[in-house]
């Protein structure tokens, strides 16, 4: 299919969105939370649909040798279809953000004037290998009244199609346009960089996936981006940490789930308890890969193998950690800043002058005191489902949910004034 053709095709889809978009901005919330809900149902209900699509394309990314990482952000499961319905729900049941006054004020001739928050409009996701993305996207474009446009991978097409059936169809029983969801069926390289080409009809453009990713939006978009960027998390055992709870976290940040952003990838440790804490890493995170600077090194003896530079800035997404010993909360803040890459950074302490420090000087979309990375999350911090974490400045920073969603518009109102 030559570039032409496949540009045309983006383009009347992307027409499609902006018509739906203008119906779905005025409709009511009731409507809205019906779709998702009706999603939600049709989830359930027809999971084994779903699943039997998800078979598909971990046949074909399991015969081209994909990695066991990738492949488990594509797999679904009956829990995690669970969970994607349990999402819709959730979402359905925030506040709906759309007319909210953010502020007022009456200027001294008498004009009344307001900002209220309105839908960006046709919201553009392009995305990798995680199909629940395909639910968490729809659910968050919806409830705030934007139009979803999305492009995900050749690895999840057939699991992305189902699921996005069955959001349109939902949304069409609520009374919604069909065209509320709109899945972008080409999966080529040419596709996805024609997709980020459509300036006046897409509003806002999110990429959820690796820096490969992000590089080829970063170069190619013509629209607004908000990026979610890489996740280069770090933990740091401060001097003046309870070493079981910083065990518990570091485990938990590192091995709960470590093929995603929010997993821990560097562990620094403050040297006055560096001996007593390092020793235990072996059983406190069995099974993964350490690599670490001379000191650790030779605390673990042989447990480690010795870090490259590289190490200190790499997103593993995978059972491995660097690890660094430092002499103090400034050093430790200065490796954040040197090779983090503003997501998730997480100290554990009971000086709460280290905290306040750590909150005040680490400069990061969140900061976590006595706490695992993984709560960086949409519905972890209570704002149901997101549609990425965004490492920018900004718009948006952090994880991305409804509010993030929309833009604001000033209203004013008067009676006859005219500017002398």
């Amino acid at each position: 299919m030559s570039q032409a053709t496949i540009t045309g095709e983006l383009e009347g889809l992307g027409r499609r969105a902006r018509v739906a978009a203008r119906v779905i901005a005025t409709s009511s919330s009731a409507a809205r939370d019906s779709a998702l809900l009706g999603a939600a149902d049709l989830l359930e209900d027809r999971a084994g649909e779903v699943l039997a699509a998800n078979a598909t394309d971990l046949r074909r990314a399991t015969d081209a040798g994909t990695p066991a990482t990738v492949l488990d952000r594509l797999r679904l499961s009956e829990a995690r279809i669970a969970g994607m319905a349990d999402g819709l729900r959730q979402v359905a049941a925030l506040s709906d953000p759309v007319g909210e006054v953010t502020d007022g004020w009456v200027r001294p001739n008498g004009l009344r004037v307001s900002r209220v928050r309105v839908p960006l409009g046709v919201v553009g996701i392009i995305y990798e290998n995680r199909p629940n993305v395909t639910t968490d996207a729809a659910a968050l474009c919806l409830k705030s009244g934007n139009a979803a446009f999305l492009r995900g991978s050749s690895a999840a097409i057939s699991s992305n199609r189902a699921i996005a059936g069955l959001l349109r169809e939902a949304a069409a029983k609520a009374g919604l346009p069909a065209d509320s969801v709109i899945l972008v069926g080409d999966t080529s390289r040419e596709g996805a960089v024609a997709f980020m080409g459509l300036r006046g009809l897409i509003d806002c453009l999110i990429p959820r996936g690796g820096p490969s990713l992000v590089a080829t939006v970063i170069e190619s978009a013509r629209v607004p981006v908000v990026i979610d960027g890489d996740g280069n998390c770090h933990v740091y055992v401060d001097a003046g940490a309870d070493l079981d709870m910083a065990a518990v976290i570091i485990a938990n940040a590192k091995c709960q789930r470590p093929s995603v952003c929010n997993a821990a990838e560097t562990l620094l440790v403050h040297r006055a308890v560096a001996e007593e804490f390092l020793v235990r890493l072996p059983e406190i995170l069995a099974g993964v890969e350490l690599v670490g600077d001379e000191q650790t090194c030779s605390i673990l003896a042989g447990g480690a193998a010795p870090a490259t530079e590289d190490d200190w800035a790499t997103e593993y997404l995978d059972l491995k950690l660097a690890v660094r010993v430092v002499s103090s909360i400034t050093e430790a803040i200065d490796h954040v800043a040197r090779y983090g890459t503003g997501h998730s950074e997480a100290i554990v302490t009971n000086d709460l002058s280290a905290a306040e420090r750590w909150c005040n000087e680490v400069d990061a979309a969140a900061v976590l005191v006595n706490a695992s990375t993984r709560f960086v999350d949409g519905e972890q911090l209570g704002l149901g489902a997101e549609i990425g974490i965004s490492t920018q400045r900004l718009h948006a920073r952090g994880p991305m949910g409804l509010r993030e969603l929309t833009t604001l518009k000033y209203v004013i109102r008067g009676d006859g004034q005219v500017r002398p």
